[in-house]
C-alpha cells in the first residue's frame, strides 16, 4: 500500500485509534530516538495482557512504574554483562549438544535420516534449550531423546510458544472495539492464545513452583540459574505471578528472532555456495535485514500529542516501524533484495546485529529497545558459526534449488529448511556422548 501511495509515513484510522505505519529511516528515528520519551509505551491489548500475565511483564506492558520496576531488575540482575558471563558454560554445553544432534542425523544415524537435517527445527529447539538451560538448569522437561533432539514435551511447549508469537499483537477487532470481548471471541484469537499459553506455562510453572518451594524451605542455597536470581531478588521481591509471567516473556523472546534469522541465512547461504567461505560474522547482519521475523516492530503508543516529520501525531496513536519497509528500502541499500553480507564490512570496525540509524530493525532502540541484545547476539552468532564450521550443507538429492519464498503472514520461509549436512571435521572434534 505504501509504495503505490509513494509515502513513507501512513496513518490508518481503526476504530478510534490512529494506527502510524513508517517505512523511512530518518522518520523512524524521530519517533523512537528524537521523540523516545513519548512513544515509549505499548497499546493496551487482548494479546499482549494474556501473554504478559496481566502487564507483569517488561516488553508487552503500557508505561508504568511498574514497567521502570522490571526493566531495572532486567539489566542489573538477569541481563547484565556479569550474568552473561556467569552462564557461559550452560550456553557452551548447548551448543555442544546441537553439534551432537546434527552428527547423529548425518553420520551415525544416516542410514534412518539420509543424512538430511530440518534446519528450522534446529535451529527452533537450540534456542529453546539455551533458554531452558540458562533459566531451569535443565535442556529438557522430559527425558528428551537419545541422538540429542527434543522429546515430546519439548516439542509441545516450542509450538505452544511459536503459536503465542503467531497471534501477538496481530490484529484483533476487539483491540479497537473492546465492548466486543464481552459478547464473544469474534475472531477466536483469545481462544487460541489461552490454549497455547495454558500448553507452555504448565511445564514452566510447575519447575518454578517447585523451585520457590525449595528456597522457602532451605533445602536450596546456591543460584545456579536465572530461576535462582528471579526468585532472590530483595529490592523489591517478586511475587511467584511476576517471576513465572517474566520468564515466559523471555522465553517467547529468545526463540523466534535467532531462529528464524539462522533459517534464512543457511538458505540464502546454500543458494549462493561461494558465500560459504566467508567469514561467518559477515553473514548474520545481512540475515536481519533481508528477512526480518516479522513485518513489524512490537508498537509504540504516544502518551501525548506531538508532531513528526510535519505531521500531527494524536495521543494515543499506535506506531509501527516496517522492518520490510527499513531492510528493503531502495534508498538506503543498494540492490536492497540480493542477500550481499559485504555491505555490512564496508567502514565497519565490529559486526553487531542492531542498527541504531534504523536503516534495519532487529532489536529495535530507545527505552524499548531489547535488553537482551547480548544474549540475542550471541545465540545466533554461536549457532550460526559453529554448523557453517562443523558441517558442510548442500541441497538434498531431490531438490533442484533453494525455495526462497516468504510466508505472507510472518515472513519466515514458506517451507522449512530441508539440507543434506556432512561432518567436515574430524571425528574426535564432536562431542559425541
Amino acid at each position: 500500500m505504501m509504495d503505490e501511495m509513494n509515502t513513507k509515513i501512513l496513518c490508518i484510522c481503526v476504530g478510534n485509534v490512529h494506527v502510524v505505519v513508517v517505512s523511512d529511516p530518518q522518520i523512524a528515528c524521530e519517533f523512537l530516538k528524537d521523540k523516545d520519551g513519548i512513544f515509549s509505551s505499548r497499546p493496551n491489548c487482548m494479546s499482549g495482557y494474556l501473554t504478559s500475565g496481566g502487564y507483569l511483564t517488561i516488553v508487552l506492558v503500557p508505561m508504568s512504574d511498574h514497567w521502570k520496576m522490571m526493566r531495572k531488575i532486567l539489566a542489573t540482575e538477569i541481563l547484565s554483562l556479569h550474568r552473561h558471563k556467569w552462564l557461559q558454560d550452560k550456553r557452551d554445553r548447548e551448543t555442544d549438544n546441537l553439534l551432537r544432534y546434527i552428527y547423529n542425523r548425518c553420520y551415525t544415524n544416516i542410514k534412518d535420516t539420509g543424512g538430511i537435517v530440518n534446519v528450522r527445527i534446529v535451529v527452533q529447539q537450540y534456542s529453546a534449550n539455551v533458554i531452558r538451560s540458562i533459566m531451569f538448569r535443565s535442556r529438557y522437561f522430559g527425558k528428551g531423546n537419545t541422538d540429542g533432539g527434543p522429546g515430546e514435551e519439548e516439542i509441545e511447549h516450542v509450538d505452544s510458544l511459536l503459536t503465542v508469537l503467531g497471534y501477538l499483537y496481530a490484529f484483533s477487532i476487539s483491540d479497537y472495539f473492546p465492548w466486543l470481548r464481552w459478547i464473544t471471541d469474534f475472531d477466536g484469537h483469545e481462544t487460541i492464545i489461552r490454549k497455547a499459553i495454558r500448553a507452555s506455562r504448565k511445564y514452566q510453572d510447575r519447575i518454578i513452583d517447585e523451585r520457590i518451594r525449595e528456597w522457602k524451605d532451605g533445602v536450596r542455597k546456591k543460584e545456579d540459574d536465572l530461576l535462582d536470581v528471579f526468585i532472590n531478588i530483595k529490592n523489591p521481591p517478586l511475587t511467584a505471578d511476576q517471576i513465572k509471567a517474566q520468564i515466559f516473556e523471555l522465553t517467547l523472546a529468545t526463540v523466534d528472532n535467532p531462529a528464524n534469522g539462522i533459517e534464512w541465512a543457511m538458505a540464502e547461504m546454500i543458494k549462493r555456495p561461494k558465500i560459504f567461505n566467508k567469514a561467518v560474522q559477515e553473514l548474520d547482519s545481512e540475515a536481519f535485514r533481508l528477512h526480518p521475523v516479522a513485518p513489524f516492530n512490537l508498537p509504540h503508543v504516544s502518551s501525548s500529542d506531538t508532531v513528526v516529520a510535519g505531521y500531527f501525531i494524536p495521543k494515543g496513536s499506535h506506531v509501527i516501524l516496517s522492518r520490510l519497509g527499513l531492510g528493503r528500502n531502495p534508498d538506503v541499500w543498494e540492490d536492497p533484495i540480493t542477500f550481499n553480507p559485504d555491505r555490512h564490512m564496508k567502514d565497519a570496525k565490529e559486526v553487531v546485529l542492531t542498527d541504531h540509524s534504523l536503516k534495519m530493525l532487529s532489536f529495535s532502540t530507545g527505552r524499548r529497545g531489547c535488553g537482551g541484545v547480548l544474549l540475542g547476539s550471541t545465540i545466533t552468532i554461536m549457532l550460526l558459526a559453529r554448523i557453517v564450521h562443523g558441517f558442510t550443507w548442500n541441497l538434498p538429492p531431490d531438490e533442484p534449488y533453494v525455495d526462497l519464498k516468504e510466508n505472507v503472514n510472518d515472513l519466515m520461509k514458506a517451507k522449512p529448511l530441508l539440507a543434506f549436512a556432512k561432518p567436515r571435521l574430524s571425528y574426535h572434534l564432536y562431542p559425541i556422548y
